[in-house]
């Protein structure tokens, strides 16, 4: 079995590599991709603490994606954008939106952070979900600001997807200075509510002795400090949130809960609760019009708060940059 696991990395990797490729084919018209190799903060669990070389900062790849047509003397918006799932990876799944977000003048910097798929076993297993993974987006965030001369620092938001959302939240509760404004769809919003409604293969990700090593049972308050839903006292950021009634993943009640606890704090924000949407859990994220009609409602919000240079007012404007060569 151990050997078939490895395998399975060996297989992601080169999953990966051709992927890799397909965003050249698939968004190369329209942006400058790069992918950089950055650091985070040291591995949250060392074996060998006295190693040489363990304190030593984790190393990451992000995506960088720059629009063709802007100009680099001026100064224009950036998108963090972590991907979702546990162990997961950014792919040219978000093909339409990069390109909707190219033709709007954002770059985009799309981090993968520790524990994403396609790098390996070893970095597989530095994940730290709801932990330093947050950090690692964050890091993105200001190798840009610092490295990018058109990045303009005082117009970055975050948006995220379901584990990308939890990661899009969590960094504006703890760098409401570092965002200018916040999407979250469908994030996983209270970690101890996930692990009563699944089952114990999906449990044992996280009590993983490489992992957070304890169930919810065993430590609760450690899934706590890793739940949006048990941080909302902490906004201060400009706030959007999506979630759909017929999600078969991030079930509606864990969103629901984050959105009470904002309300109980006074929090301003806007969210939406769709009912029963096709396409479940990526609702807003496949090529139905529905999803285009609400990623216009994500982009207005961006937008009031980013200022980019061009916008998207239509779903013919969608057309237009996602959809024709």
């Amino acid at each position: 079995m151990q050997k078939i696991s490895d395998l399975e990395h060996r297989f992601d990797a080169l999953a990966k590599g051709i992927d890799d490729i397909l965003w050249y084919q698939r968004v190369g018209d329209v942006a400058y991709i790069d992918k950089i190799y950055i650091t985070g903060p040291p591995p949250a669990r060392v074996k060998n603490p006295t190693a040489m070389g363990a304190g030593n900062p984790l190393k990451f790849y992000s995506y960088v994606f720059i629009p063709r047509w802007i100009n680099p003397g001026d100064k224009y918006p950036l998108i963090v954008l972590p991907h979702g799932g546990v162990h997961a990876d950014f792919t040219t799944y978000h093909t339409h939106i990069i390109r909707e977000l190219m033709a709007q003048g954002y770059i985009v910097v799309a981090p993968e952070y520790r524990g994403s798929t396609g790098y390996g076993k070893s970095f597989w297993m530095k994940i730290d979900y709801g932990g330093l993974e947050i950090e690692d987006a964050k890091a993105a965030r200001d190798h840009m600001v610092e490295n990018y001369e058109m990045v303009d620092a005082s117009r970055v938001g975050i948006i995220g997807w379901s584990h990308g959302g939890l990661i899009a939240l969590m960094n504006v509760f703890n760098y409401p200075d570092a965002f200018k404004v916040c999407f979250a769809g469908v994030p996983v919003s209270d970690l101890i509510a996930r692990m009563g409604y699944y089952d114990d293969e999906y449990r044992a990700l996280y009590s993983a002795d490489y992992h957070l090593g304890q169930t919810a049972q065993e430590n609760v308050e450690e899934y706590r400090r890793r739940s949006p839903a048990w941080n909302a006292h902490k906004l201060k950021t400009p706030l959007l949130i999506h979630t759909n009634t017929n999600d078969d993943d991030v079930n509606v009640l864990e969103v629901e809960h984050l959105i009470k606890s904002l309300k109980a704090e006074g929090k301003k924000f806007e969210y939406e609760i769709f009912q029963d949407v096709e396409g479940g859990h990526s609702f807003d994220r496949i090529d139905t019009r529905t999803a285009k009609e609400i990623r216009l409602k994500i982009y207005r919000f961006l937008g009031k708060h980013l200022n980019p240079p061009r916008k998207l007012n239509s779903v013919s404007d969608i057309h237009k940059a996602a959809y024709r060569p």
